[in-house]
């Protein structure tokens, strides 16, 4: 019997070199890919959104199966909250780093995607953020940082243009919540509308937390703007603009992504109805694959998308593209494959330039008839980078 194991050894070795060289897959490996973004707060909803779409590529790919480098992969999402505060977003990041992630989908938030963003740079791991748009965060050097989205370098620009030529705007209001996000998507905008000549009568900033905003509006009011624009999120954008109609303020309200989502109309009430919102990215019934990705997303969540889920899905998608490219799991492989992107999913195609951020970004502009969102525009822009 001795004799017949030792006999036996050299054909199962020779059976598993086969196997592999044949790419059948060993035992299952687990593999953990981060996703962050507010789980608890005003905009829980937006984060648990973006999270869901990340969930729903990692189960359709877990579904349909995985083999990088001959061993079959069970992909594990991370999810982590960091409550939109960029001191808990470098805490939950350095414990992404801790649990070995190979890569992370996230912040939301530009104002916690930008601090956490340093962490991941540090520690080698690809970052995609699906819905951060201030510019800064790819203008810091890391090799680490991308994006699916444009930037409010194009986002502001579009809102301003639309300002004037579309409304025929000459005096404009801005305020802005203090946030990274809202007072760059604010700084843009100004800049963009003194260039085409309208004056900027007032900048006033509140913050991300502020339930009241009528001493602002208040002021506003005498200053008579034919616009104001509010940059931040929709849980104070909305309140804004329903207390800008109480004070029977006219002037149109023209705000960025974080104001522009389906849950607005509960926040605002009757004042949707003088809002204009800017999506940085495609509107989902433009999206190739959007029609279906809404429908999986409802049968699997049972409730409509926010805003950004498409994004988190491809970019889940995009990190497995560069893991089948590089094949192999490790995290450096797989960032070195990340600037060769060109990865075709539900936003489209997705190619990166030199610095992280979105090739060919388009900005989507709305408004909202009987409390649905319903799209005005998509404009193409060149990327600012």
């Amino acid at each position: 019997m001795r004799n017949l194991y030792f006999k036996l050894l050299p054909i199962a070795a020779a059976a598993l070199a086969c196997a592999s060289a044949s790419g059948i897959a060993s035992a299952d490996e687990t593999v953990k890919i981060g996703h962050v973004a507010p789980l608890t707060g005003g905009i829980a909803h937006l984060g648990k959104d973006n999270e869901n779409g990340a969930r729903l590529a990692i189960e359709e790919i877990n579904k349909k199966g995985l083999v990088i480098g001959g061993q079959k992969i069970t992909l594990e999402l991370d999810p982590q909250d960091d409550a939109g505060d960029p001191r808990q977003a470098t805490q939950v990041a350095q414990k992404l780093v801790d649990d070995k992630v190979v890569a992370v989908v996230g912040h939301l938030n530009s104002g916690t995607t930008i601090p956490a963003s340093k962490i991941y740079s540090d520690a080698g791991i690809t970052q995609i953020s699906p819905s951060a748009t201030n510019p800064a965060y790819t203008q810091q050097g890391f090799k680490t940082a991308y994006r699916v989205v444009a930037t409010d370098a194009e986002q502001g620009p579009a809102l301003a243009t639309y300002a004037s030529q579309t409304l025929k705007a000459k005096k404009v209001a801005v305020v802005d919540d203090s946030t990274a996000y809202g007072q760059g998507l604010a700084d843009e905008f100004a800049k963009k509308a003194k260039a085409l000549g309208m004056t900027v009568v007032s900048r006033d900033a509140t913050n991300d937390k502020a339930v009241d905003f009528r001493a602002i509006l208040t002021k506003i009011k005498s200053e008579r703007p034919d616009v104001i624009m509010y940059g931040g999120m929709d849980a104070t954008g909305g309140p804004f603009a329903n207390q800008a109609r109480q004070l029977a303020i006219s002037a149109k309200i023209l705000a960025g992504d974080g104001v522009c989502t389906e849950k607005l109309s509960d926040l605002a009430g009757d004042a949707t109805q003088n809002i204009v919102c800017s999506q940085a990215g495609m509107a989902l019934e433009k999206m190739p694959g959007g029609a279906a990705f809404a429908k999986r997303y409802q049968a699997r969540f049972g409730q409509p998308i926010q805003i950004y889920a498409p994004f988190t899905y491809d970019a889940v998608y995009i990190i497995v593209d560069a893991m089948k490219r590089a094949n192999s799991t490790d995290k450096a492989k797989i960032l070195a494959e990340m600037p060769s992107t060109d990865y075709k999913g539900v936003l489209g195609t997705t190619q990166f330039t030199s610095n992280g951020d979105v090739k060919n970004p388009v900005i989507s502009l709305y408004d909202y008839k009987k409390g649905v969102k319903t799209l005005l525009d998509s404009i193409g822009m060149k990327a600012a980078s």
